[in-house]
């Protein structure tokens, strides 16, 4: 199978998935039987895109909404418990189907420090899903809500479920010597954890575009397989592809098999493989196969924005990187690495941009600064992570100091391009540079080239231009619970029952790097008002009289009491 077949493949398999219509599964299988007997890649994507349909009608078959109803009895947690909103949210599997379960209070405390995989005894009750939910949660096969009152009893889970958490904890244990925040984002980096780091740190990274090293990807996995080269180069073919399976499967159990995890491991398998059979296979094909295999497991993931970015990222490396690389000017190292993080940003525009409004000019050299840091701390994490939490003490102390550093300069770099004004790229900046990058690496002229390369870098400071430009008078919703009136230069916020999380990322969309007046309505929390100002300076704060505001700390603050509002004015000193 060529390249292009491979593609077309990979095409119609998610094509299928996205319409779900009901197709008989014994009639795709026939097809697909047909296609191989017959060596036909025509009828092979025929039966590729039937097959895929049919297991996407039935998986959202399988998620249909559940009747109210009183629920008890042992699940198994199918992701880690997280803390949200005062509660502890986790996926439960009740027999066959897979529940989000809510607890508050004593329940929650007691649900916290579980792990995927382990079992406990709980009783509540079961709820259809709000139906603004309902998409999302189907995504994870989610078709019902549980509302815990009660947790009892817990146990491990099987042997491969008890070896991974044992490497989580340890992983975690051998880096208790690092400052909270740091050791949030080493969990981030090693293990795809995010559930520690805090608001600030996760919207550093989405400003900066480096939100990529908060997830395990397909550099963890490759750094994974290196680890354990040297024993693996040892086997024969066959015991080599067996324990590389082995490792790639307790990896994926590790980390929670997040859809990235999926795509990246479902390529390091199909490559190994084709490695035993000594068949290579270019990168491109490697993906559209992986792509293929992984939808007809999960259907539903063809609406995953994780997975859709770890694809589309792939596909840009392999398609631009190295063209890229070639044609750009200036030292070789610093070109490839910014040809590989331009390439990966074009493939992952035409799913970033629509579901998060830009991409962040901001990436470009973050990325060439962070990601040099980032694969050490992957590497020495895997590596020295686990001797450190076994042995403990002084010597975990000692090993984790190069990770402080690196994970530090990595922080550092996010916080500092999080603040560059450079702007986002709109969906006409992502189809100017991606056409510039074509025609750069296909054209021999160097007039021409010389003349993309213009356009790219013409198209990439154009946002920072567009902020400064004066805007007209207008009012929107930015996030849920909060609203954004703009004149001029002059911005007014308006907070009411808002998330800290949906906000920060939203005002520099909208090119708000300061709030003239912030307005905190009756329902808004103090502690959404402290973030925000922590991170966008407010002017005037305005608050209904039973409100506690209690924001970054003022040089001067002054109330002044009107009705039913609280003017909270913060004035510097000119010392």
């Amino acid at each position: 199978m060529s390249d292009g077949a491979a593609i077309v493949l990979a095409l119609s398999t998610a094509g299928g998935a996205l319409v779900a219509v009901p197709v008989p599964l014994p009639v795709a299988l026939m097809v697909v039987a047909l296609a191989f007997a017959r060596r036909s890649p025509v009828l092979l994507c025929l039966g590729a895109a039937l097959l895929s349909s049919g297991c996407s009608a039935r998986a959202w078959a399988g998620v249909r909404p559940a009747s109210p109803r009183g629920w008890s009895g042992v699940a198994t947690l199918v992701s880690d418990p997280d803390d949200f909103d005062g509660a502890v949210r986790v996926d439960l599997r009740l027999g066959h189907g897979r529940v989000e379960a809510w607890a508050r209070g004593g329940a929650a405390g007691r649900l916290r420090d579980r792990l995927a995989g382990e079992r406990i005894s709980v009783a509540g009750r079961l709820e259809p899903v709000p139906p603004a939910a309902r998409d999302r949660l189907a995504r994870r096969h989610v078709g019902a809500r549980l509302s815990i009152d009660e947790v009892g009893s817990w146990a491990f889970g099987g042997p491969v479920s008890r070896l991974a958490n044992g490497v989580r904890r340890t992983l975690v244990a051998g880096a208790a010597s690092l400052p909270d925040d740091r050791r949030a984002l080493f969990a981030g980096f090693v293990l795809g954890d995010d559930r520690a780091q805090s608001v600030e740190t996760v919207d550093d990274f989405r400003a900066s575009g480096l939100t990529h090293l908060l997830v395990v990807s397909g550099q963890n996995v490759a750094f994974v397989l290196a680890l354990t080269s040297p024993l693996l180069g040892r086997m024969s073919l066959g015991g080599r592809l067996a324990a590389g399976v082995a490792v790639l499967v307790l990896f994926g159990f590790v980390t929670r098999w997040e859809p990235s995890v999926l795509r990246a491991e479902a390529m390091s398998g199909v490559a190994m493989v084709a490695s035993t059979l000594g068949r290579p296979v270019s990168s491109l094909r490697l993906l559209a196969l992986a792509v293929t295999g992984v939808l007809l497991v999960d259907p539903l993931l063809v609406g995953s924005v994780g997975f859709l970015l770890s694809a589309g990222a792939c596909a840009g490396i392999a398609l631009f990187a190295h063209p890229l690389a070639a044609a750009l000017p200036g030292p070789r190292p610093l070109a490839s690495a910014f040809a590989v993080t331009l390439a990966a940003q074009v493939g992952v525009a035409p799913v970033l941009v629509p579901v998060f409004g830009g991409l962040p000019v901001a990436a470009l050299p973050a990325n060439v600064l962070a990601v040099p840091a980032a694969g050490p701390v992957m590497m020495w994490g895997l590596a020295a992570g686990v001797p450190a939490g076994v042995v403990g003490g002084a010597m975990a102390r000692a090993v984790h100091v190069p990770t402080g550093v690196l994970v530090a300069w990595v922080a550092g770099v996010a916080r500092v391009t999080a603040r560059l004004p450079l702007g986002e790229l709109r969906m006409p900046h992502v189809a100017l540079v991606t056409a510039s990058a074509c025609l750069l690496t296909v054209a021999r002229h160097r007039r021409v080239r010389a003349a993309a390369l213009v356009a790219m870098v013409a198209t990439l400071g154009a946002p920072a231009f567009l902020d400064r430009a004066p805007r007209q008078a207008w009012a929107a919703p930015v996030a849920p619970g909060a609203r954004l009136w703009q004149s001029g230069a002059a911005s007014v916020v308006e907070l009411d029952r808002a998330s800290p999380a949906t906000v920060l990322p939203a005002l520099p969309r909208w090119r708000v790097r300061r709030i003239d007046v912030l307005v905190l309505g009756r329902r808004s929390a103090a502690r959404v008002a402290a973030t925000l100002t922590r991170r966008v300076p407010a002017r005037l704060v305005l608050a209904h009289a039973r409100t506690e505001v209690d924001a970054a700390p003022p040089r001067v603050r002054v109330e002044r009491r009107a009705a039913r509002l609280v003017a909270v004015v913060r004035l510097r000193s000119s010392e």
